[in-house]
């Protein structure tokens, strides 16, 4: 028997195993478990807990394990004391961090915004209906939405919008609630809130998304991703690259299937299925396409105006883009 291999052996040999290599399970090229930080009824539990359920589905475990933390602000002190590997935060920490000697990257996994929402009958219909109004915002005063609805106001009315309303700082549930109670005119608030806040009939006045938009910021880049230490490639490098390729598989059954969804229902604490549609399609409007140059350069405009708006405070005594901060998986 002739064991000659011709060209078209050879080529179809190869393409089998690139296929191969492509759909093997992300744990057999784990070379460890990564540890991940995260809220304990954060949104980003949804996107993990579908990248457990997938995993199991195919006979294999997670690639990651799950430390659940109370706070954000837990979330980066346990990152960066080295308890977690990775943990969910915004990009602008994590730049001030890299600036100033942390060696963090980051990479987007959603790019859904926050909106300022008032109730369905109220008389505010603009910006300038704000003037005397107490408005909430989740966050504290540097807290970036904030800055750029500020920015945004002062095109639209000619005037800080900060000194001609009275905004009142707080945590989001604490914001939604005093919304209900008649206590804030209006409520800027996360994304998720807005959307529970949305199911119950209030109305949006205007999306961060938008305001981002107005000030030139266009594509709007995603804020809102994992953080984690450079070194960690040389420690867990397959691991790290498959589970972002998790990640993205992930994102992907979340945008087209509404049975993924139906999975994730009893943890997601709705109390209609108003408000579970809402959250879902909020979800899915956030999920954001490949990390391009469009995003790099919206992100580094983003980062100047931040740098203005907010000065030393928010960005640090010495602020700079370091475009070397974002990672995106090779393609």
């Amino acid at each position: 028997m002739s064991c000659r291999i011709t060209r078209r052996d050879a080529l179809a040999g190869a393409a089998a195993l690139a296929a191969a290599a492509a759909f093997a399970p992300t744990a057999a090229r784990a070379d460890r478990t990564l540890k991940i930080a995260s809220l304990k009824f954060g949104t980003v539990n949804w996107l993990l807990d579908t990248i457990k359920a997938e995993a199991e589905a195919k006979g294999a475990p997670a690639p990651f394990e799950r430390i659940d933390l109370a706070s954000t602000q837990a979330l980066t002190v346990a990152l960066q004391a080295g308890q977690a590997d990775l943990t969910v935060s915004d990009w602008p920490w994590a730049m001030r961090r890299r600036i100033e000697g942390e060696t963090f990257r980051f990479a987007p996994y959603s790019s859904a915004l926050g909106a300022l929402m008032v109730t369905k009958d109220s008389p505010i219909q603009k910006l300038a209906d704000l003037k005397g109004k107490k408005i909430g915002v989740a966050g504290g005063p540097i807290d970036k939405s904030w800055l750029l609805f500020r920015a945004y106001a002062h095109k639209e009315v000619d005037g800080d919008i900060a000194t001609m309303a009275e905004p009142v700082f707080g945590a989001p549930p604490l914001l939604s609630e005093q919304l209900r109670l008649g206590r804030i005119d209006a409520a800027l608030t996360f994304w998720n809130f807005a959307a529970r806040l949305d199911a119950e009939g209030y109305r949006r006045l205007v999306d961060v998304a938008e305001v981002m938009r107005k000030l030139g910021l266009e594509p709007p880049p995603p804020l809102v991703g994992f953080v984690w230490r450079e070194q960690l490639f040389e420690t867990a490098g397959p691991a790290l690259e498959g589970f972002f390729e998790a990640v993205a598989a992930a994102n992907e059954t979340l945008r087209t299937s509404d049975e993924a969804w139906a999975r994730l229902k009893p943890s997601m604490q709705v109390k209609s299925d108003a408000e579970f549609q809402r959250l879902r399609d909020y979800f899915r409007a956030g999920i954001p396409g490949p990390w391009d140059a469009a995003q790099a350069a919206s992100s580094q405009k983003l980062y100047g105006l931040l740098s203005d708006l907010g000065g030393a405070e928010f960005v640090g005594p010495n602020p700079r883009f370091d475009p070397g901060l974002f990672w995106s998986p090779r393609v």
